[in-house]
């Protein structure tokens, strides 16, 4: 503005001049602070300008621009929003939106968000909340954040206001059971409702969702009604129905927590319940009862049954077992073997059945018993002898006798069963004219031919009758018969007294027996009953029989009936005894068919009850019964003579009040008959029971806020007893802790426990009662039961962590899932911590309800990627409403071997030159050094070669050294195998391959291929440059180290050039001036190019030949035989050979091609042996000699070589040095000791040996061709071992000797042999010795040792003559243990056990087979002795010396018969086969023994040769020959 200063002017503001001014100076100002927010953003301004006389205006154009002076503002500075925690990431929350007043920047707006772990976000531009973090309610319930809103100003203004993000439940969480398994144990006892667990599931989440329902989903083992309740609420698990341990012993539940959401969610959980056991089961035996069958006379001691006993309780049946009664004669063990105590009374024909009862009892309380019943049958053994009915028998013989004709019947009668009850009947003595025959089966005895009477004259027979049994050793009983046989013609019966038995209760005319009478048939005779003729009649033809019943039990048992005869001139009378016999028709008969007894139930055991018995009209055996017991459940049994019932059990009224028992009476009667009765047993009550409680402990909680009055608990117990021993009063005992007057009440009927006075939890948390029920009885027994009664409180006290901060360290192998740490909260409230939980922030590690920090089951750790990690962790000790704590944790992550060392790039190949190298001076191939990512020793890192390798080894840097000599000729490359190992543990490895190969170093000379090279040529085919031959030489050597260059080193020739290079040997000319045979030898030389050079030699040999060039190795011989003598020892010379090469310029060599492993040749031809070669064996062997020359190509030639192996005598060998046997004393001439036998190695006539003794003592001799050591005389070495050597010769005079040490038992004597015989020839016994001594030993029962087998054919030569009169006898001594059984003990066994002798036998020589025991010869006079002994027992004296007279004579001439048979015979020789007879004879001195012997081998050879011979008799010693024939033959026998 331009204004001239000497005029003044006036400016001013027109418009909107309240706002804005204008200086003199023209400065347009404002004149208040505009704003462009609430006014408006431009103005124009009228300015003008004025002197006073002119004027002007102007507009002033003015815009106000904003400026950033106002902060955002949200609309509300608080908001609150939910959200479900399953929103998805990424949904939208809610806008929180500001607004500012500024323009343009200023008032743009930019919304952030503060706190929220991560789970929101907001849109810059829009303000909008998002979800971008998985919500989890039950982890955190509700987000503060804090929103923020900046404009875009400079400097920026913002705001803040909070918002508040709750997140609602969703049912997401399943209820989890606090332990994984429940385990419980319940008796068996314990009654229904019992509580056995309190089962707890949590669900974090919120109401209904997090409300939990409990249920049982199945049972296992199942059942048809649930055994165990689960409270849906509370989750206390009860029991629904009774237990029995022996039926199942663990239950499985599957148990369910259902939380109140829709759907609903179910956790699982299990629930083990161990039923323990109570003794409440009785043992069982594995039968009610049992039968067994024993031999009578069994003895003491011997085990007849064993029982199975068991217990369904826990641990099996543990107790005693006892016999009922005790009187049985049995006992039994603690196994339940029952075993015979008293064999006295094991008599079948006393007793044929026992039986008796079992108690098994156990030993722990109540001490539960069962019973068995054992019924055992006794078997038969043939214990009884036959007994004749009547001891004398006599019958009568008249004129109308008849052949055949019945005279009486004998008989007798043996109690044992089958075949040792059947009787035989024969005569023994008296039947000298065989007037008479007895059946043997019946005992009737019949006339077999006619006696001759004479009027008036009575001739009377005594006959001796046998009965005897069928038992295996027979048992027998004799009894007399007298016979009469009258002259006269009078009626008259045969015997004085009949005997007959009849059964009672037969009919009418049963015939009892019939008599016998002599009458003649010319006068009618009458036959009466004189005496009892109302109850029996008589037929004429003498049959009694009955004219009414006979009762045994009430009319006499025997009755007298006389009988007459008479033809009414004459008459006779006889007496028939008859016996009735008791016949099993009467049942036993109880005194009362049913009884009724009462008993305590402390009854003990063994304790009579009652006596049930019962009577029997019938006799003997029919007549004694026997009791038994049915029922009762083992708890009594009955004695089974006296019927007296006891107490076997213990009685538990509560168990069972009453048992109904079937008492049975059965005779011993065949068949048995029986009766029963009933039996009640009832048990009477006793205050044996004490009352208790439905539980062990009750309990109950109560708020402290309670009234006086409150009904807590209703108590209820139990008595089994009856009236007042089972009616229970209720109290309380004691209060913990006590107070002055009582806090309860207890209902002392009806068992209510209420409260009595205010509670106060802080003073008394909780309480403990003790309370009693008790019964009515006398004395009262009182029970005692415990009351638990928990104050409940209130929670105001908040978690508090052990520690503030946790510092933990862990591997980083630590399993996904395994636990860190666990953290210690407490809570001073009720129940502690256990309803508490943790929050927390983080992704790796979990904190389960429990505080176990555990690292999360999907996470693994990684040191090398993160070493550390620190969070807080909130202690929250309830769901709704809970108090927090918090703690600081801190986990540091430790290193593991989890990183394998890894190999840095390598060259291949690694290159060293070849050279010898060692551990003093090494060659150095490379370094390597390996890295690991671990930390300490998991990270230092050694090398090694992961084969062994002598060559190369690494040093602790990483250095690969050779430390051994390599030569690339030999190998050129190495592969190695290099392990790299860490020092972890467990150390990590890495392999690897490196591949080192070898610089080649000269240091192998050249070779030629040929040890001598040779050609010849014939001189008509030489021209110049003619081609001999080519040197060949080969260097190992690589590159220069291997080129070779040949020249000729030694000698040279004017006819032969060398090719440097090729080796090539020419002709320099074409030898016209050669007129003879030459041989040219040179020495060729081959040199490498290496530095040093090397070089090698070789001999050239050219042949210039006039004529020919045929040459070649040659034998002089074909074929060469030699010889060599057997058994000479390995390298014996066998021969050589020899064959020419044709040329002093070759050698030659030999080689074996045929028996290498025998024969060899040396370089000179010489054949040697190998090994000793055998003429037995092998005689001939060819072999074959190769010969080859050393030309080139080489020649060869082969000859044929015989070699004979010479025969060379060798000693015979016996395969032991020493053998041992024995002999008795008395063994007789020729018995065999042993058989020795050697070997002859030698063939042909080598082979035939012949035996003898080394040194003749005069007790033993050997067979020479056989080797057969036999007895000469060994009385003189009684008790004594003698030593004999016997030698073996073969027919070149070769010896071997061995040694035989024969022990001489001196125990037995002369009288200690027994003798039988046999119906076989004697050469068959012999062959059959072996099988013989073994039979006889099985029937005694003793060892058997045979002395003699020898032929003694007794009688005349006629009865010799038959095949049946053949006769063996063998003598034989018997052994029991070492002790010799006398030869009369022996004779009595074998006549005792002939039966099973003979079976013996006949296994050896079959059916046919017959033997007699032979007794010893007696002396003529003792004969005599027995003869007039005979005939006196006999009652005929006079009859019994001309029997014995005769007798002698008849002994007299047998016996000469004898010798003369005897002398006969002695035609019959045979060799002895080492069974001879044998002598008795007085001690001898040693001359007199080597003298006999000398004359008894005089005596052999004479008998070797002389078909005859005789009989001598020295002494008292008795020679047989060698035949066996007894010189004397007399002797007596009892034939079996």
């Amino acid at each position: 503005m331009a204004i001239a200063t000497e005029i003044p002017v006036t400016l001013r503001v027109d418009t909107t001049a309240d706002k804005f001014a204008i200086s003199s100076s023209g400065e347009f100002t404002t004149k208040v602070k505009l704003d462009y927010d609430e006014a408006p953003h431009n103005y124009s301004v009228t300015i003008s300008i004025s002197d006073g006389v002119n004027s002007d205006s102007a507009v002033v154009e003015v815009q106000v621009t904003d400026v950033n002076d106002n902060s955002p503002v949200f609309t509300s500075d608080s908001v609150t929003y939910s959200i479900p925690e399953d929103a998805e990431v990424g949904s939208n929350v809610t806008v929180v939106s500001a607004t500012d007043k500024d323009s343009s920047f200023n008032k743009e707006i930019r919304y952030s968000l503060r706190e929220g772990e991560g789970k929101f976000s907001v849109d810059p531009v829009s303000g909008m909340v998002s979800v971008t973090g998985a919500l989890d309610r039950e982890t955190k319930a509700e987000y503060s954040l804090l929103m923020v809103a900046e404009d875009q100003g400079r400097p920026a203004k913002s705001a803040t206001a909070s918002l508040l993000v709750r997140v609602s439940d969703i049912n997401d969480n399943v209820p989890k059971f606090s332990n994984a398994e429940y385990q419980g144990e319940v008796l068996e006892t314990e009654i229904v409702g019992t509580t056995l667990l309190r089962l707890s599931a949590v669900d974090p989440d919120e109401g209904a969702n997090g409300s939990v329902t409990y249920s049982i989903l199945s049972q296992s083992p199942s059942s048809d009604a649930p055994v165990f309740e689960l409270d849906s609420s509370s989750g206390t698990l009860q029991l629904a129905q009774p237990l029995d341990y022996s039926e199942v012993k663990v239950y499985s539940l599957v148990v369910q927590a259902s939380d109140g959401g829709t759907p609903s969610l179910v956790g699982n959980g299990s629930v083990v319940v161990k039923v323990k056991d109570v003794n409440d089961n009785p043992p069982e035996f594995s039968k009610e009862s049992y039968d067994v069958a024993v031999s009578e006379n069994l003895a003491s001691g011997a085990s007849i049954l064993t029982l199975e006993v068991t217990d369904r309780d826990e641990g099996g049946f543990v107790g005693t077992l006892r016999i009922l009664p005790e009187s049985a004669p049995f006992s039994i063990g603690s196994d339940g073997t029952i075993r015979v105590r008293n064999s006295t009374a094991l008599d079948r024909e006393a007793t044929a059945t026992i039986m008796f009862q079992v108690e098994a009892k156990e030993t722990d309380p109540p001490s539960h018993s069962a019973t068995a019943t054992v019924n055992v049958t006794l078997l038969d053994e043939n214990d009884n002898s036959p007994k004749f009915t009547s001891s004398q028998y006599g019958s009568k013989v008249f004129t109308n006798q008849t052949e055949g004709m019945f005279l009486l019947k004998v008989e007798a009668e043996d109690p044992d069963a089958g075949v040792n009850g059947q009787i035989k009947y024969s005569i023994d003595f008296g039947n000298q004219n065989d007037y008479f025959s007895i059946d043997e089966n019946s005992g009737a005895i019949t006339l077999t031919k006619m006696i001759p009477l004479e009027a008036h004259q009575t001739l009377e027979f005594l006959l001796f009758i046998a009965a005897r049994d069928g038992g295996v050793v027979s048992r027998s009983a004799s009894a007399q018969v007298e016979i009469l046989a009258v002259g006269d013609t009078k009626p008259q019966f045969t015997q004085s007294t009949y005997s007959g038995i009849i059964e009672e209760e037969k009919d009418p005319g049963t015939v009892i027996l019939k008599v016998d009478f002599l009458a003649t048939g010319d006068i009618p005779v009458t036959l009466q009953v004189d005496k009892e003729a109302d109850k029996f009649a008589i037929s004429s033809s003498g049959e009694l029989t009955t004219k009414v019943k006979l009762d045994y039990d009430e009319a006499p048992h025997n009755y007298s009936v006389t009988i007459s005869i008479s033809d009414r001139v004459n008459s006779d009378s006889a007496v028939v005894e008859v016996q009735v016999t008791d016949v099993n028709d009467n049942s036993p008969v109880f005194t009362s068919d049913s009884v009724t007894k009462s008993v305590p139930e402390d009854a003990e055991v063994g304790s009579n009850v009652t006596v049930v018995s019962a009577t029997d009209k019938d006799s003997s055996f029919n007549k004694e019964i026997r009791y038994s017991l049915r029922g009762g459940e083992g708890k009594f049994s009955v004695d089974p003579v006296s019927g007296m019932v006891s107490v076997t059990g213990a009685l538990d009224r509560e168990t069972k009040a009453e048992y109904s028992l079937l008492m049975v009476a059965e005779d011993q009667g065949r068949p048995a008959k029986s009766a029963t009765a009933s039996l009640l047993v009832r048990v009477s009550d006793i205050n044996d029971n004490v009352p208790k409680f439905s539980n062990a402990e009750y309990q109950g909680e109560v708020l402290e806020t309670e009234l006086v009055g409150t009904t807590l608990l209703r108590l209820s117990a139990v008595d089994p007893d009856e009236g007042a021993n089972g009616s229970v009063t209720y109290s309380i005992l004691s209060q913990s802790p006590s107070s002055d007057a009582p806090v309860f009440e207890l209902d002392s009927s009806s068992g209510t426990l209420q409260l009595a006075q205010p509670l106060d939890y802080s003073e008394v948390k909780v309480y403990s009662l003790v309370v009693q029920a008790s019964d009515g009885g006398t004395p009262s027994l009182v029970g005692n039961g415990s009351v638990v009664v928990k104050v409940k409180d209130v929670n105001d006290n908040p978690p508090e962590f052990s520690k503030e901060s946790y510092d933990v360290a862990v591997s980083e192998n630590l399993a996904s899932g395994a636990s860190i740490l666990t953290l210690e909260v407490t809570d001073r409230d009720e129940g502690g911590f256990s309803s508490g939980y943790f929050l927390y922030t983080n992704n790796t590690f979990d904190i389960n309800k429990l505080g176990v920090v555990s690292l999360r089951k999907d996470v693994t750790l990684d040191r090398e990627t993160k070493d550390r990690y620190m969070f807080q962790v909130v202690a929250v000790d309830q769901p709704i409403d809970g108090l927090r704590s918090t703690a600081q944790l801190n986990i540091t992550v430790l290193d593991y071997n989890d990183n394998a060392p890894q190999f840095p790039m390598i060259p291949d190949p690694l290159l060293i030159p070849e050279g010898v190298y060692s551990e003093d001076s090494p060659g150095e191939v490379f370094t390597i050094v390996p890295t690991d990512a671990d930390l300490g020793p998991n990270g230092e890192v050694t090398l090694s070669l992961l084969s062994p390798q002598p060559l190369f080894r690494f040093t602790e840097d990483g250095k690969l050294l050779a430390v051994g000599k390599l030569d690339r000729e030999s190998r050129e490359t190495y592969e190695l195998l290099v392990k790299a190992s860490d020092k972890g543990s467990p150390p990590r490895e890495n392999v690897t391959s490196i591949r080192v190969s070898l610089i080649d170093v000269n240091d192998n000379r050249p070779e030629f291929g040929s040890s001598s090279y040779v050609s010849s040529i014939l001189l008509k085919d030489a021209a110049e440059g003619k081609l001999l031959l080519t040197l060949s030489a080969r260097d190992r050597d690589a590159g220069n180290n291997s080129l070779i260059t040949y020249s000729f080193s030694a000698g040279s020739s004017p006819y032969l050039a060398l090719n440097s290079e090729s080796g090539d040997v020419t002709l320099t000319s074409d030898l016209a001036d050669v007129t003879e045979d030459t041989t040219v030898v040179l020495t060729a030389m081959a040199k490498d190019h290496g530095q040093p050079p090397l070089n090698s030699t070789v001999r050239v040999v050219v042949n210039l030949r006039v004529v020919s060039l045929a040459e070649g190795v040659a034998f002089r011989s074909s074929s060469y035989n030699f010889s060599v003598s057997e058994n000479q020892p390995e390298g014996a010379a066998v021969g050589a050979v020899w064959a020419s090469a044709g040329s002093d310029l070759y050698d030659v060599a030999y080689t074996l091609t045929t028996h290498t492993d025998l024969f060899s040749v040396d370089a000179s031809g010489a054949v040697w042996t190998r090994a000793q070669l055998d003429k037995e064996e092998q005689e001939w062997y060819i072999l074959d000699v190769e010969a080859v020359d050393t030309r080139t190509p080489p020649t060869s030639a082969t000859a044929m070589v015989r070699v004979q192996v010479d025969d060379v005598n060798e000693s015979p060998q016996f395969p032991s040095q020493l053998y041992k046997a024995s002999v008795f004393s008395i063994a007789p001439y020729k018995t065999s000791v042993i058989h020795v036998k050697a070997s002859d190695p030698d063939v042909g006539d080598g082979g035939q040996l012949v035996y003898s003794l080394s040194a003749d003592g005069g007790y033993f001799d050997v067979e020479p061709s056989s080797g057969l050591l036999y007895v000469v005389s060994a009385l003189g070495l009684a008790e004594q071992t003698a030593a004999v050597e016997v030698k073996a010769t073969d027919p070149r005079g070769l010896q071997a000797t061995t040694r035989v040490e024969v022990e001489v038992y001196g125990s037995a004597s002369g009288d200690d042999v027994a003798v039988i015989s046999l119906n076989q020839p004697a050469n068959v016994v012999e062959k059959k010795v072996p099988e013989l001594e073994k039979s006889l030993g099985a029937a005694l029962g003793w060892t058997v040792n045979i002395m003699e087998v020898s032929s003694a054919n007794g009688g005349s030569s006629e009865s010799r003559t038959r095949r049946a009169a053949v006769k063996t006898l063998v003598s034989f001594i018997s052994l029991d243990g070492q002790d010799v059984v006398s030869a009369e003990e022996v004779t009595k066994k074998l006549q005792s056990q002939s039966a099973a002798v003979r079976a013996e036998l006949v296994k050896v020589f079959g059916e046919s087979l017959h033997f007699d025991v032979e007794v010893k010869p007696q002396s003529p006079a003792s004969n005599q002795a027995a003869v007039i002994a005979l005939a006196t027992m006999l009652a005929l004296s006079m009859l019994g010396l001309i029997v014995a007279v005769a007798l002698i004579i008849r002994f007299k001439r047998t016996q000469k018969r004898q010798e003369d048979s005897d002398k006969e015979s002695f035609d019959i020789s045979r060799k002895a086969e080492g069974y001879t007879n044998w002598s008795e004879q007085s001690p001898e001195t040693s001359e007199q023994r080597q003298t006999k012997s000398q004359e008894r081998r005089t005596e052999d050879e004479q008998q070797r040769t002389d078909d005859g011979g005789t009989v001598k008799t020295d002494g008292n010693s008795v020679r047989f020959k060698r035949d066996g024939q007894m010189e004397d033959s007399s002797e007596s026998r009892t034939s079996l």
